[in-house]
């Protein structure tokens, strides 16, 4: 990722490195950009018998914390809401146990540097 990139172009980018990433790892994709009132889903996966909700950060900078920081109380609960909007609408995904994820990417010297927190959060 260029550091001229808008800030648009850089997320997409985040994602698209964050979702290659997860399927290396052994993860489908189910969706990307889930939208509803209450805000979006970057990506959605199975994780074995696991549905996955991700939150994906880019980080240029730590300056301001690092990608797991900046998913405050209030992101996470817009998330959580999210998901139960997905999962009504989606009723056989809620027969999977749920966990919500982040995964945080920033630059490095070597290229982009992911980090993949599992069970980031817990919905209340």
């Amino acid at each position: 990722m260029t550091i001229l990139q808008p800030p648009r172009t850089q997320g997409a980018n985040a994602e698209e490195l964050a979702c290659r990433y997860l399927l290396q790892q052994g993860l489908r994709l189910i969706t990307r950009n889930y939208h509803c009132r209450q805000g979006e889903i970057d990506l959605i996966m199975r994780d074995t018998d696991n549905l996955v909700f991700v939150e994906v950060r880019y980080r240029r900078q730590s300056r301001y914390g690092s990608g797991l920081e900046s998913v405050n109380r209030r992101k996470q609960q817009r998330i959580a809401h999210c998901a139960a909007h997905y999962l009504h609408r989606h009723p056989r995904a809620g027969q999977l146990a749920a966990r919500f994820d982040v995964v945080a990417v920033s630059p490095d010297s070597a290229g982009p540097r992911i980090e993949w927190i599992r069970n980031a959060f817990e919905a209340d």
